[in-house]
């Protein structure tokens, strides 16, 4: 095994998936998703849809029901509403060390295995004020799994520097991109598709689609 794929059942992660697959294969990638306390099952449900669409034969399923008792934000709680928080950078929606937590979990799955890269769909480019979506935390992030399980992990973050648009860009590349469009979910409200069109994950989605598609026309016919 080669890689190990960090899979929520969204627009990154199926799209990261669908590029660890074209670099070593079905059968050299593996899957995990977590169930964290996330208000909306669709996501774990999409992300099994995912796997199998790629071949994945080894998709791990981890329940994370400790987590609400350690944090809460909108994701977790349906009460708190999905907004960013007066006097603070962070929206509501983060949840606390998650990412630190998933690559870290992957990572020991991974060495389990004898693979050494883990794939993230995390991007700084549309920064929503996601501390553990920099590339500074995941560096230290792969130190850090490094020293504690002295080996030699590589963290592939293919869109740390890419836009929503340029996302859709590479989903059209690949020929995957009415699948990612109409069988991820990306909603905070848990709609699948084209989402709620509301929350913030939505009208990112939204505006990454319309300024790829945008360009797509204005392209230059070959």
């Amino acid at each position: 095994m080669k890689a190990v794929v960090v899979l929520s059942g969204g627009q990154d992660s199926a799209i990261c998936l669908a590029l660890a697959v074209k670099r070593h294969g079905a059968d050299k990638v593996a899957a995990i998703t977590f169930r964290y306390g996330q208000r909306h099952g669709v996501e774990t449900r999409y992300a099994r849809a995912l796997a199998r669409r790629f071949g994945i034969k080894m998709h791990k399923v981890v329940p994370l029901g400790f987590y609400r008792h350690l944090t809460t934000n909108a994701l977790m709680d349906g009460s708190i509403p999905i907004a960013r928080v007066k006097g603070r950078d962070c929206p509501s929606t983060v949840v606390e060390g998650r990412n630190a937590l998933f690559l870290l979990l992957a990572g020991i799955w991974a060495k389990s295995l004898g693979a050494t890269e883990i794939h993230t769909g995390v991007s700084q480019a549309d920064f929503s004020g996601y501390p553990d979506c920099r590339r500074p935390f995941i560096r230290a992030q792969e130190r850090m799994m490094r020293l504690a399980m002295e080996w030699p992990f590589r963290i592939v973050t293919p869109f740390m520097d890419k836009t929503k648009a340029e996302e859709w860009a590479i989903a059209d590349r690949l020929g995957i991109l009415d699948m990612v469009r109409n069988h991820t979910v990306t909603c905070y409200n848990g709609i699948p598709g084209d989402g709620c069109g509301r929350c913030p994950a939505c009208r990112l989605r939204r505006r990454g689609l319309e300024e790829f598609l945008l360009k797509k026309r204005k392209a230059p016919k070959r």
